[in-house]
């Protein structure tokens, strides 16, 4: 199995399935194949099997279903086209160590790898960690492609070295390093600082992939702009529905 990167802000992973090789991926995010390239929608993929499976990966932030890809009749290729501005990176798994992925990072594996939820060690990271506390854990063995926002910034960490990140802008690590929350300091920062309460704490050794743009800063970004559409559309549409009902009532 062979796949290419191409694109820059908005790039796109294709990958050459040959006959015999099974390739997963969520379900929708399908861009575009060659003809023979079949699809099956189950619910056993990325290593999971049954219903409770099915449920570990979907509270990771994954599907209930998965989409299994195979080429028949010779080499077929299939493509997966990014949703946000960010970067495509595969990775190698082999048994020796295992990821966690934010809960939207996972794009696609080959068979071998196992998607489910990583739990955190400690209750304060899983109560207080938000969109850093569900996370996908990346296990078995294969390659697996995932897509980050933004940048990538990827810091290889000493054993005790740590470092303090939002927990947004962590896309990725290895499971070796360890997760924890920590209250930023100072009453002041806390209620004017505009950085939260709690920042992830990073702790070595281990390999951290940060991500320069997250979902929720995206959305704001984009929400001025959502907002004064919508509220056009909406007056446009209640002024055709006004005139419209003005009509009405002197034809009754």
């Amino acid at each position: 199995m062979q796949s290419k990167i191409e694109g820059t802000t908005l790039p796109v992973l294709s990958i050459r399935i040959d006959p015999g090789e099974r390739l997963f991926a969520e379900t929708g995010e399908l861009s575009w194949k060659t003809p023979n390239v079949c699809l099956r929608t189950t619910t056993s993929g990325a290593g999971n099997s049954g219903f409770l499976g099915a449920i570990s990966r979907a509270l990771a932030g994954g599907g209930l279903f998965m989409t299994e890809f195979f080429a028949e009749n010779g080499p077929g290729m299939v493509s997966f086209a990014a949703k946000i501005p960010g970067q495509i990176v595969e990775h190698t798994v082999d048994n020796s160590t295992s990821y966690m992925v934010h809960r939207h990072g996972y794009m696609a594996s080959t068979d071998g790898v196992r998607l489910d939820l990583g739990f955190q060690r400690k209750l304060g990271a899983g109560i207080f960690g938000g969109d850093g506390f569900r996370l996908q854990r990346i296990s078995g063995y294969g390659q697996f492609w995932t897509m980050l926002g933004g940048e990538i910034i990827p810091v290889d960490l000493g054993p005790g070295e740590q470092l303090d990140v939002h927990p947004g802008h962590v896309g990725m690590f290895e499971e070796r390093v360890n997760f924890d929350i920590t209250m930023l300091p100072g009453i002041r920062n806390k209620i004017f600082g505009g950085d939260g309460f709690f920042m992830a704490r990073l702790t070595g050794p281990g390999r951290v992939w940060l991500q320069t743009l997250t979902m929720p800063n995206l959305a704001h970004a984009l929400a001025p702009y959502m907002g004064v559409e919508t509220a056009t559309e909406a007056a446009e549409v209640s002024g055709v529905a006004g005139a419209a009902s003005l009509i009405g009532r002197m034809f009754e």
